[in-house]
């Protein structure tokens, strides 16, 4: 249960539960999988202006055959590849931990270009094929280095307690095989890769509320959410330099702090700028942008720092809030654009858990800052 009663209220007043956003539980699905009830209605012909309710959205889903959420999009050897989470109806009532969204497996999809014809390359990873994991495998990242690709996952062990786990494969639609223990002093959710122009490595992660990571405060385990006061600073995503065979962690995990154009840190009570989860570091023009979503109130902010490392300064929004509970999302350079992919439920219409991803142009400004994008009007 939630001890921050005022994000509980809040919660409330939106009439949706308080989840953390990653993943669905799904069946594994074969090349003979039709439409069922667990499937999106396909929408291909529908326009990308308005639904038939008369909400607005700015683009349309990407594939309509299956929900995705939480796209995490790169450029490997000149194709946008996007690995995201599969959301199914799992029939588990909905609650505060995020249960209902139990997903098992990962679909990996790929596009020549924007607005290209994208391919469903089909199951890459299983949870069964996992040894060490539980349930619930949620929002996942890639990255590729000296002729291997890589799969970060989160999944709960089998205790319960969300780590980050590691796969590899010589494709980067897999199928990709997990190795046979989480990646060490790895824990919460949301793994998310950047590699800097100097070839280091270094992942960001975690997630508040489902995604444990108010129980690390201490550095050690809690099984009881504990948070800060609204006073307090609030809970800090986490980066950790990543070793040179990319399957472990290179020193002690950091707290990424990000600031207020104060100087200090945002406070817990700022939850309509403080991180809740969904990290993601880009580069642009020397500079380090670190975005995430800002849960309960909906935002994919952003924030801007001189290192990998932060501190990071709060900048302003990227994403006003979409349709449906979550945010989630990943910015990549395709040639000389830039690009956001991002979820919403579109086509579930407005089922928060079956999610459908999309993406958008991204404009940084002269001054390096970013133009906020409204993709969803009522």
């Amino acid at each position: 249960m939630l001890k921050n009663l005022k994000l509980k209220k809040a919660l409330l007043a939106l009439t949706v539960p308080a989840i953390l956003a990653t993943a669905c539980e799904q069946k594994r699905p074969t090349a003979e999988t039709t439409a069922t009830t667990d499937q999106p209605t396909d929408t291909t012909t529908q326009s990308s202006d308005s639904d038939s309710t008369g909400q607005k959205f700015l683009n349309k889903p990407l594939i309509s055959e299956i929900y995705t959420a939480d796209p995490s999009a790169h450029v490997f050897n000149g194709r946008i590849y996007i690995y995201p989470s599969h959301d199914i109806e799992a029939g588990i009532p909905q609650n505060d931990n995020g249960d209902h969204f139990a997903m098992r497996d990962y679909h990996i999809l790929s596009m020549d270009s924007i607005n290209g014809k994208v391919t469903d390359h089909g199951v890459a990873l299983d949870v069964k094929d996992i040894p060490w994991a539980g349930r619930q495998l949620w929002a996942p990242d890639a990255a590729f280095k000296n002729g291997t690709y890589y799969l970060y996952f989160p999944v709960k062990d089998k205790q319960d307690i969300f780590r980050i786990g590691v796969a590899t494969s010589k494709s980067p639609t897999g199928p990709f095989k997990a190795q046979p223990q989480p990646m060490a002093n790895s824990y919460s959710m949301d793994p998310a890769v950047f590699t800097d122009t100097d070839g280091t490595s270094y992942m960001y992660f975690g997630g508040i509320w489902g995604g444990q990571l108010q129980r690390w405060s201490s550095g050690k385990y809690n099984p009881k959410d504990e948070y800060p006061a609204d006073d307090q600073p609030a809970l800090t995503p986490k980066v950790a330099r990543l070793s040179k065979n990319m399957l472990e962690f290179d020193e002690p995990v950091k707290n990424v702090q990000i600031l207020g154009k104060d100087g200090k840190p945002l406070l817990a009570k700022e939850n309509d700028k403080r991180f809740f989860e969904a990290a993601w570091l880009h580069k642009y023009n020397g500079k380090y942008y670190f975005s995430y979503s800002t849960g309960d109130t909906h935002n994919i902010a952003y924030a801007i720092g001189d290192s990998p490392y932060g501190p990071f300064t709060y900048q302003g929004v990227i994403l006003n809030p979409v349709l449906g509970w979550t945010n989630h999302h990943s910015i990549v350079q395709v040639k000389d654009k830039w690009y956001l992919f991002y979820h919403d439920t579109e086509l579930s219409k407005g089922q928060t858990h079956l999610r459908n991803v999309k993406v958008t142009e991204l404009t940084h400004r002269p001054d390096g800052t970013i133009e906020t994008i409204t993709a969803h009007q009522e």
